[in-house]
């Protein structure tokens, strides 16, 4: 696998940093918008910070998901959606966050815009989790989820039609959905993994 710092530029390269303003007003959106913040440690082998969704939440509960939430009328932009869900989610200030890019927005299976900002952080974070969004965090290489073993598609159903959707089986977790086709497009950029979702993203499935 490259290098951190060849890593980050893969990244940095292949990736949009437009920082664009949310387009019009939250309720004339076509979709409930959503931003979520990957953060991504400056160590040899970069990880990246995942939680466990509190399990007393209405939805996913229980999930692995990004930092993240729901744009508010307040928020300029999705950056600034996916910082200040940081900050009120795990406490990581923005201070210390590089953005390095944006991929496109992904349409999820509940019918989300989801605007994943790719961000670089420090090795060593100072974090308090909110228990009411998350039961615990952690962090993995980036690099595993570059590992076709640990990738697979599953197709699933709604009893109207069916749908390819990507997981990653890492230990006891199951990481799917919006959160698994974040990571295995990153890791099609920074590994170049060639990693195929078999599904457009930017359409509501």
């Amino acid at each position: 696998m490259p290098a951190a710092d060849a890593v980050f530029q893969r990244l940095s390269s292949g990736l949009s940093l437009e920082r664009a303003a949310w387009a019009g007003e939250v309720s004339s959106a076509d979709w409930p918008q959503a931003a979520v913040l990957v953060a991504l440690t400056d160590m040899p082998e970069p990880e990246v910070l995942l939680g466990r969704r509190a399990m007393h939440l209405p939805m996913h509960p229980g999930e692995v998901a990004f930092p993240g939430g729901k744009r508010e009328a307040e928020d300029a932009s999705p950056w600034d959606t996916a910082l200040r869900e940081a900050q009120e989610e795990v406490g990581l200030s923005a201070e210390g966050v590089q953005a390095l890019g944006e991929l496109p927005p992904l349409i999820t299976r509940t019918g989300f815009e989801v605007h994943p900002c790719i961000s670089r952080v420090p090795d060593v974070l100072e974090l308090v989790v909110d228990p009411g969004e998350f039961d615990s965090l952690f962090r993995l290489p980036l690099a595993i989820f570059a590992e076709r073993d640990l990738f697979r598609l599953e197709s699933m159903s709604d009893g109207e039609r069916s749908r390819m959707v990507p997981h990653y089986q890492v230990g006891d977790d199951n990481i799917w959905g919006v959160t698994a086709a974040v990571l295995a497009l990153l890791a099609n950029v920074a590994y170049d993994a060639g990693l195929d979702l078999q599904r457009d993203w930017k359409l509501k499935p």
